[in-house]
């Protein structure tokens, strides 16, 4: 029989709008819908959901959503829930006032909801997240706001981890993307973020640099994605590149901020794309026209950039966070201090190495793709109706429910 269960998926970010929790929902949506599964995506009004008007900015995010729910009737609600995508308000007195705009959704909603966490860490990342520069020439006043600032940040680290911790024990499953991140939210389990490259068949590297205009000899490293202090990239001019690397760099503007970047400066070693927000098509010619991924990161507790990398069956170097380091450890690249030495150091093991890094990679890549991964939500998502038929519902509901797992 069809599978005709109805997944009623929640993403403030969804396509063409920006962002990586959007391209990743994005990306599972499509291949639960080839899986005959029925989606209804709600998303903000900048994205192509079914249903408009969540917002990071928006207070009613929780009754527009226990509406939609009310109207369409779903089996799961799947949450992809990070920090900022539907309101995190910070209260600077009291942290245990501290709450989101889903907060009071996930206390009345009556469907099951699966709740995919895509930010948790520790402390130090969680300061790093502070980009506070002083400017203008009132600077006793902006001392006094970065002060107050940095105050409402350091109290407030507890509250992600309470309010991480409230939204676990409300769901019937979390879904996290690591090891790492599971010992970062007791009760949640690991479904990798997938990564299929978007052309049927993999391209040679030089196909792809033809097509991207990039040089065909030496090799490149790729660093990709907004513009964030976080990112980390102002060390990208700084690193002594081994003999025959060159570093591409591609960015877009991240909507939620105005940090800005400055590489009009930058030197022989750099190679600038400039070429914004790139479609699934250029994106994974980028991807396959490099040789590694560099994520010189200050803060990570997922990163779509690295799934896509090894999807595409390029190693990465990158900064010694414990997101990383979990990969790292599957010689799938190299972590290291974060310095422009110890960045150069690890570029020439990759480079000496780079026949054993790319085997690890592509006999892991297979894990990757999102055909695999949507089962895994498939299986999950039957497994919720199943827990759910056995707590003795209505003789009709079953016979319902039942017929959409056979």
């Amino acid at each position: 029989m069809v599978n005709d269960l109805k997944i009623l998926m929640v993403c403030t970010e969804y396509p063409p709008m920006q962002g990586g929790v959007g391209r990743y929902t994005h990306n599972l949506v499509k291949c639960l819908v080839s899986n005959n599964i029925d989606v209804i995506v709600v998303s903000s009004s900048d994205g192509s959901g079914d249903y408009r008007g969540i917002s990071p900015y928006n207070k009613n995010n929780s009754e527009l959503l226990l509406k939609t729910v009310k109207e369409i009737d779903p089996d799961i609600v799947h949450v992809q829930h990070e920090f900022g995508l539907y309101g995190f308000y910070l209260n600077s007195i009291r942290p245990s006032k501290t709450s989101t705009g889903l907060d009071k959704f996930y206390d009345k909603c009556k469907a099951p909801i699966v709740t995919t966490f895509h930010t948790s860490m520790y402390f130090r990342q969680w300061m790093r997240l502070l980009n506070i520069k002083e400017r203008g020439s009132d600077k006793d006043f902006l001392r006094l706001y970065s002060l107050y600032k940095y105050w409402r940040h350091f109290i407030n680290y507890s509250s992600m981890h309470r309010i991480n911790k409230d939204l676990m024990s409300k769901s019937a499953y979390g879904i996290v993307l690591s090891d790492y991140m599971k010992e970062l939210i007791p009760g949640t389990k690991v479904v990798y973020h997938g990564s299929t490259p978007h052309f049927a068949n993999d391209l040679t590297r030089n196909e792809a640099r033809k097509k991207m205009h990039l040089p065909e000899n030496g090799r490149l490293a790729l660093a990709q994605g907004f513009i964030t202090n976080t990112k980390g990239w102002d060390i990208i001019k700084k690193v002594k590149m081994p003999k025959d690397w060159k570093i591409v760099v591609n960015y877009s503007k991240n909507f939620y901020n105005n940090e800005k970047i400055d590489f009009k400066t930058y030197n022989d070693k750099i190679i600038n794309l400039d070429k914004k927000y790139l479609s699934e098509a250029e994106l994974s010619l980028l991807f396959f026209a490099c040789d590694a991924v560099f994520l010189p990161y200050k803060v990570c507790s997922g990163s779509g950039v690295m799934f896509d990398g090894i999807g595409h069956g390029k190693p990465f170097v990158a900064s010694d966070l414990g997101f990383f380091k979990e990969f790292s450890s599957m010689n799938l690249g190299i972590v290291t201090k974060r310095n422009s030495q110890s960045f150069g150091q690890a570029f020439m093991e990759i480079d000496r190495n780079y026949p054993f890094f790319k085997s690890k990679v592509e006999e892991f890549r297979k894990e990757l793709n999102w055909d695999n991964i949507a089962k895994q939500h498939i299986s999950i998502y039957k497994g919720i109706i199943k827990d759910k038929l056995s707590q003795s519902p209505p003789a009709v509901e079953i016979i319902r429910k039942t017929q959409k797992l056979t």
